[in-house]
């Protein structure tokens, strides 16, 4: 897998790149050690060198502490999103895989984690938000080919995939960042 043409075809043509990703046999651990480990690992050194060098008033310890959080709710947050949406496939007509449901939420996460460079300069984060909306369109554009999910459930299943997500991310992010940030 190359990971520069996976995460520019994911951006810029999706629900070509789903189709693709489809007929993919990549392992769960294949997928996170070489593509979403890698990935979270820009937000991880863009917030490390954004928060120990650029932002004013933090310094080099706060800079790891927040590189760390990042990559932790990164990847933890993928693995609980993707095995929340795979038990829930049922409840909306979609066939149950983890590991399409991993590619589901990992793949889905490329242009937040892609955009996440400027973390560099903590004042431009809301450039990755912007990145993250995109994400959720990507990943509307993924439940039918990857879950196999019906026409007419297909924006239920979103809705209830994006809850779940948000609410993830939001309970790591306060764990994570209480515990290592303080």
């Amino acid at each position: 897998m190359d990971i520069i043409e996976r995460a520019k075809r994911i951006i810029l043509s999706p629900k070509d790149e789903w189709v693709v990703i489809d007929q993919e046999t990549t392992g769960v651990q294949e997928l996170v050690t070489k593509y979403l480990v890698l990935l979270a690992l820009i937000a991880t050194i863009a917030s490390f060198i954004g928060y120990a060098f650029i932002a004013k008033g933090h310094g080099f310890g706060i800079g790891i502490e927040y590189g760390i959080a990042y990559f932790l709710i990164y990847v933890g947050g993928a693995l609980i999103s993707a095995w929340i949406i795979d038990s829930l496939a049922t409840s909306f007509g979609s066939t149950r895989d983890f590991r399409k449901a991993m590619q589901l939420v990992t793949y889905s996460y490329t242009p937040m984690m892609v955009a996440a460079i400027v973390m560099i300069v903590p004042s431009l984060s809301w450039i990755m938000m912007l990145a993250g909306i995109y994400s959720l369109y990507v990943l509307y554009t993924g439940f039918k080919p990857m879950m196999k999910t019906p026409d007419d459930k297909v924006t239920t299943y979103f809705i209830v995939s994006l809850v779940v997500m948000v609410v993830v991310y939001l309970i790591l992010s306060r764990i994570f960042v209480r515990i290592i940030v303080g």
